[in-house]
């Protein structure tokens, strides 16, 4: 089980990785690394994605903790089952009808978050980086909202965990190309990595739906305990 959820959490990273480079990409192109030599450089492209992982990871624990609540209340499957479906919903509404929404609470945050990594920019200190990859874990991200998704629906804080981290991993080759080599790729190449986001996205949120119907397809849809476990009883 544990090799499943590190080698899903890898797919499931490495397939965002098209929207990472698309949507977060300005970020790693905007790292203050210009200044640094060779070897400095790779060090603070390489601080800042770990902080990424640190921050995807760290999230993983808290809606582990958050899923298991669901798990022992046997609402696991039903939970995986709603999360694909709301998030086609909002799939929908922004890229089929053209309708943004955002609640308030979630707009202050993303803004916090901002200024944050505004501060973070403007240290360009070697910490720093780290710090960056960190905040830019948590900003408001369709892609990272499914993985969340996928994180509540396991049983145990740390399959959530690994799951995360396992994600964020798989999220790396690219984001680290695009920190060292970023200005050689093309913006009409980044363009199309961006128009193909709400294609994975759909086809992610289809695999949570599949994951809570129970259909025993490895990686896919694997069983899924819907009742917590029942006590012995002793006579």
């Amino acid at each position: 089980m544990i090799l499943q959820v590190l080698i899903a959490g890898l797919i499931l990273g490495s397939v965002s990785s098209l929207h990472c480079v698309g949507m977060c990409g300005p970020i790693a192109l905007a790292l203050p690394v210009k200044h640094l030599n060779n070897q400095s450089k790779k060090i603070a492209v390489m601080l800042y994605n770990t902080g990424r992982v640190a921050g995807y990871s760290t999230l993983g624990l808290i809606l582990g903790l958050l899923g298991h609540q669901f798990y022992i209340a046997g609402f696991q499957q039903w939970f995986s089952i709603l999360a694909g479906l709301l998030i086609l919903f909002f799939i929908i509404q922004f890229y089929v009808l053209k309708k943004t929404w955002q609640p308030h609470w979630l707009q202050k945050i993303h803004y916090t978050v901002q200024q944050l990594m505004v501060h973070q920019l403007n240290k360009k200190t070697i910490g720093s980086y780290f710090l960056l990859g960190t905040a830019n874990s948590i900003l408001p991200c369709g892609v990272v909202y499914v993985a969340l998704a996928s994180a509540l629906s396991f049983s145990t804080v740390n399959l959530s965990v690994l799951f995360m981290a396992g994600f964020g991993l798989g999220t790396l080759p690219l984001m680290v190309i695009l920190g060292l080599f970023g200005n050689t790729i093309k913006p009409v190449i980044r363009m199309k990595m961006r128009n193909a986001i709400p294609y994975m996205i759909s086809i992610m949120a289809v695999l949570l739906i599949l994951r809570g119907l129970n259909l025993g397809i490895p990686f896919i849809s694997p069983m899924l305990s819907n009742t917590a476990a029942q006590p012995v009883l002793c006579h």
